[in-house]
């Protein structure tokens, strides 16, 4: 593969600088090492990097290097000091594909995905908050996928139990499947569902219970995939706003769903507007969160959210009251 494409050495020289001013006089055989390019590869890129920097262009504009026989330091970093790093969503959409990619044979060199999966697990650290899936799919998501990859293979039919959290109801669907999607971290099936007479894309750690069936899938020639080039999310006239106050724990909510003007209020609080649908929804949400996030507006579900958390005390008291 060649590591001169745009695509490659782009995010390589934003952290070339970071990292050799992390490590001054550095064999420049080692850090091209580290990078898995060869020392030409390297030195092409200390090269372009001597001509970037600020805007002037002139000297103590652009970023300086000094080399030493066969090392190299950073003499001037015009600012690129910071290494390019990840939010949580993005370090969970990377480790989702890496371990997607990891189940594949043949596909590529499976323990080098692993060893790179497990260099973004270290980078992340602490940055796997409650709420966010670090820790890769579960061994029921497993098996679905597994089952919905045997369908694909053989061109089946299959028949799912599928929960809607929208609507916090489980129902039975006979689908076409049409392909496996990772969107945002999460992975999907997407499926011509004959309930609905419609595409829909059906969220694999959702799915209760899957099973191929004996007939083949037939999805409708009109039936066109979804466009997730932007995400899932497509705003509409019937979305509402919603005003949260998101403590440090419930942050990822920040990053898990569509949110706009989202300020920093200290102590790692954020207030978000989230956008939502479903107001019997955004009550679950809010009401899951416990502590971490309080609902500031609309003030009817303000409301709606105080009094499905008042009902549930008075059948918790009800509760010792008949023990």
């Amino acid at each position: 593969m060649s590591t001169g494409g745009v695509t490659e050495r782009l995010p390589r020289l934003l952290s070339l600088v970071p990292y050799l001013l992390a490590r001054p006089g550095i064999p420049v055989a080692e850090a091209a090492a580290d990078f898995g390019i060869s020392e030409k590869q390297l030195r092409r890129d200390l090269e372009l990097l001597w001509m970037c920097g600020l805007p002037g262009y002139g000297p103590g504009d652009l970023i300086d290097l000094s080399f030493s026989g066969d090392t190299v330091t950073v003499t001037h970093d015009a600012g690129m000091r910071r290494p390019l790093r990840l939010t949580t969503a993005e370090a969970t959409a990377l480790l989702m594909a890496l371990r997607t990619l990891a189940d594949v044979p043949g596909v590529a060199d499976t323990e080098a995905v692993r060893r790179a999966a497990a260099k973004v697990e270290r980078a992340v650290g602490d940055a796997g908050l409650a709420g966010v899936a670090m820790d890769g799919p579960t061994r029921e998501e497993a098996a679905t996928t597994a089952t919905v990859r045997d369908a694909l293979a053989v061109g089946r039919a299959m028949r799912i139990v599928y929960y809607t959290a929208g609507r916090d109801a489980v129902s039975q669907r006979t689908i076409d499947p049409m392909r496996l999607l990772i969107v945002d971290g999460r992975g999907y099936l997407e499926a011509w569902c004959r309930r609905a007479e419609g595409v829909r894309l059906f969220r694999l750690d959702r799915v209760e219970d899957a099973a191929v069936l004996d007939e083949p899938a037939a999805p409708p020639p009109d039936a066109e995939p979804t466009d997730v080039s932007e995400g899932l999310f497509r705003p509409s006239a019937e979305h509402r706003s919603a005003v949260l106050l998101l403590e440090r724990e419930a942050r990822w909510v920040a990053e898990y769903y569509p949110v706009d003007d989202v300020v920093e209020l200290g102590d790692e609080r954020v207030q978000v507007q989230l956008r939502f649908a479903d107001p019997a929804w955004l009550v679950r949400l809010v009401l899951g969160l416990g502590g971490g996030a309080r609902l500031v507006e609309p003030p009817e579900l303000v409301e709606a959210v105080a009094r499905r958390a008042r009902e549930a005390l008075d059948a918790v008291e009800r509760e010792r009251g008949d023990g």
